[in-house]
């Protein structure tokens, strides 16, 4: 009889665990999708069937309002975390480089994150985990299979040690099964994304982790290149709307009982003219140049994230310093042709839950791009030719609203959510399966029939 109660309370404990392990999840993220170009398909001659399942079998945000940078890295962080880039730490997708000593480096690094995640909810549910791609997953703890994303030139050497940050093996096995080599990680076109589906599709046939990260780029890729709801835009979302129907298929077939989500990072704007705020740095004396055009020293900084700049000091807390650069960029914001939409400072930027190191943080207006330091001889504004779509300007726009859709087991059928904050979505998934993720900034989102 002494042992017979232990042994009935632990198949109670586990009749339990397993209720609250609700269901298997997978989320898929659609880099730039704009959830209008779902919600309203068949007015803008979409053909996408997959991801209107979405919408007529699950329930979906008319619009997720994100962090701030609207950029792929710190959203992606917030959307795995439920954190805002203050917390999380990943504050922009490059590291901050004025000397370029990194290259270009961005935050591939899962220990760069200080938050929670959901692979850590996830495995704590004690579920597997896989992740195709995922942006900062490098070294990422509690992956069981990891395919993280990482480059380094864009050299097929890169593969090499692509595969060697991987789950050991996991790249030749799935190579084997999907029939074709892994693509190369600074690869961001369609055939790359049909590639990391196939993968992904294999992980699920092969593993059935209990939760998968799976992360598509093309359509980013494409905007960029041609402009939002261009036709090579349109073209790439109709694949990935096939790429998305494999991966459900697959995921359902595995865990008839899962729960899919579907998100994007950020939505997008039309682009026509480059900001380049190292020009008035340069000539107001706070960046000093050497003999061959490189930074040789900074008092201060605008550290570029797509459609806004992040302006670091050297010294914070000198009041001259900060008082100069602020005079500087009211100057600019009076001046038309800079293009600034608003200055944030202090008390303003912690309440965005945006950079900590930023003592300022400059929104461009809707269709200018904020540049990196390239060279001393470039003006403050200049065509973009070469751009024609971005994001990454304050959340508060319309046109950064990105995509969150999920449908699967105990979700309501055609329902809309309104409009949600970019926070609440992986306590939400975390709840689905049966994890926790107790730093998230905002209450899991209520999803029952």
């Amino acid at each position: 009889m002494a042992r017979a109660l232990p042994l009935a309370f632990a198949l109670l404990a586990g009749s339990l665990a397993g209720e609250a392990r609700a269901a298997p999840v997978l989320l898929i993220s659609i880099d730039g999708l704009r959830p209008a170009d779902v919600q309203e398909a068949e007015k803008r001659g979409l053909k996408v069937p997959n991801l209107r399942r979405f919408v007529t079998e699950g329930s979906y945000a008319a619009g997720v309002v994100g962090v701030l940078p609207t950029l792929t890295y710190p959203s992606h962080t917030t959307l795995i975390t439920g954190t805002a880039p203050s917390r999380h730490g990943i504050v922009n997708n490059t590291t901050y480089d004025p000397m370029q000593i990194n290259r270009g480096g961005w935050f591939w690094y899962a220990g760069d994150n200080k938050a929670r995640t959901l692979w850590d909810a996830a495995r704590d549910a004690g579920l597997t985990t896989a992740n195709v791609h995922w942006p900062v997953s490098v070294a990422a703890k509690n992956v069981t299979w990891n395919l993280p994303q990482y480059w380094v030139t864009g050299h097929p050497e890169d593969r090499k040690l692509l595969d060697a940050l991987s789950t050991p093996g996991l790249t030749r096995e799935l190579e084997a099964a999907a029939g074709m080599p892994y693509a190369d990680g600074k690869a961001e076109d369609l055939p790359a994304d049909v590639i990391r589906a196939r993968f992904g599709v294999a992980i699920i046939e092969k593993h059935q982790p209990g939760f998968m990260t799976s992360y598509l780029t093309a359509l980013d890729h494409t905007q960029h290149e041609t402009g939002p709801g261009s036709a090579e835009s349109h073209a790439v979302l109709e694949t990935i709307d096939g790429l998305v129907g494999d991966l459900v298929a697959a995921e359902f077939k595995a865990h008839p009982d899962a729960v899919i989500a579907l998100v994007s990072d950020h939505g997008f704007a039309e682009t026509d003219t480059v900001i380049n705020l190292y020009r008035a740095f340069i000539d107001a004396g706070l960046v000093t140049l050497d003999a061959s055009g490189k930074i040789a020293a900074a008092e201060a900084t605008p550290w570029a994230s797509g459609g806004s700049f992040a302006i670091r000091l050297a010294r914070p807390a000198d009041a001259a310093l900060k008082a100069k650069v602020g005079a500087l960029l009211a100057g600019l914001a009076a001046d038309p042709a800079a293009k600034i939409e608003r200055v944030l400072e202090g008390p303003a930027i912690a309440e965005a839950g945006a950079n900590p190191e930023a003592s300022f943080y400059v929104n461009l207006k809707l269709g200018a791009v904020a540049t990196p330091f390239i060279n001393g001889t470039l003006p403050l504004t200049f065509p973009a030719p070469s751009t024609k779509g971005m994001h990454g300007y304050f959340p508060a726009a319309p046109e950064m609203r990105s995509t969150f859709m999920i449908m699967g087991k105990g979700v309501a059928k055609a329902r809309s959510l309104g409009e949600i904050d970019m926070r609440a979505i992986a306590p939400t998934l975390a709840k689905m399966m049966g994890g926790t993720l107790p730093g998230a900034e905002r209450p899991a989102i209520d999803l029952a029939k």
